[in-house]
């Protein structure tokens, strides 16, 4: 791979082949805190037109780990960068590669971003800087999907035949979109899609299950399906998107994870969450053993950023 612009570049064989044993040993080798060059005389640039801190901290983190430099990084251009004059990604991505780095992350406010920086890196040829998508609007934002199948893995100790709740805005979730393209590789995954009719997922996510003879369904309270699933996935309202999911109002239905969802759920699940938390998963849970968006599911962004970095760029 050159570029990491959406999930459905991956695949069952690589997943499990390659990428989790290479996380594993990433694991093991922040857990020693040993100095390494892996990466040692590799340069990346992060340029993120949307704030963020789990996605840039990670990856950064994750090239320090390795030895490698970050050359510069911004994580508001749209307000920090020649965008304010009207500069566009095109002739940014073109500027960025003539400073040699070997990747540049990229998060765009808007979908399709990922894929334009693409095509401008494949048109300057081999010596181009790889792309990684770390996000590009209400589109996709492949490497969250990573750590989290990688999370879920870990936790349950498989992947095929669970049942997920995927919850809250799921309309304008980059990360539920991702997600649900990479578990749909694999056999037996069930999903329920728990949302409002306003902020359920959008037609060519169920369009594309239905191809692929996923099973799914749509519910408006997460308490009918907590006891039934593996995995609770959560998100935010994403409110500068333009979203108005009120949570306290009954009439929408219920898509919060407080102390009656955990009573409801299996012993051996998980909750799940891509991050930052508002108001849709109460302080309580976060105590819970069953809570990985806090603890696992950070560690596995560090590890997973790790070892693509390192299949990219050795």
């Amino acid at each position: 791979m050159k570029h990491i612009i959406e999930a459905q570049q991956f695949d069952i064989d690589w997943l499990e082949g390659k990428f989790f044993p290479l996380a594993d040993e990433m694991g093991k080798l922040v857990d020693c805190d040993k100095p390494t060059d892996i990466l040692r005389g590799k340069r990346m640039a992060v340029f993120f037109y949307e704030p963020s801190t789990r996605t840039r901290a990670s990856f950064e983190s994750a090239m320090r780990f390795l030895g490698g430099e970050v050359v510069f990084s911004t994580e508001n251009a749209r307000q920090f960068s020649s965008v304010v004059k009207g500069e566009s990604l095109r002739d940014t991505i073109l500027v960025l590669n003539r400073y040699r780095p070997h990747v540049i992350i990229l998060r765009y406010h808007e979908e399709g971003g990922a894929r334009i920086a693409e095509e401008v890196s494949s048109e300057i040829g081999a010596n181009a800087a790889s792309i990684i998508n770390a996000g590009d609007g209400t589109g996709q934002h492949p490497t969250q999907a990573l750590l989290d199948v990688y999370t879920i893995h870990k936790r349950l100790g498989r992947i095929a035949e669970i049942s997920v709740a995927m919850v809250g805005d799921l309309k304008n979730g980059r990360t539920v979109r991702s997600l649900t393209y990479l578990l749909a590789k694999y056999p037996g995954v069930k999903f329920y899609f728990v949302a409002p009719p306003a902020s359920m997922i959008k037609e060519d996510i169920k369009t594309h299950l239905r191809k692929h003879g996923v099973t799914f369904f749509e519910e408006t309270d997460l308490r009918e399906v907590a006891r039934m699933v593996d995995v609770i996935y959560q998100t935010r309202t994403q409110r500068e998107r333009g979203s108005d999911l009120d949570r306290s109002d009954s009439s929408q239905g219920f898509f919060m994870v407080d102390e009656s969802v955990l009573e409801l759920m299996k012993p051996e699940s998980v909750i799940m969450h891509p991050l930052p938390r508002n108001e849709e998963i109460t302080l309580e849970v976060d105590k819970d053993p069953r809570a990985a968006y806090l603890t696992d599911q950070i560690d596995a962004g560090l590890f997973t950023r790790m070892a693509l970095l390192k299949m990219l760029l050795t």
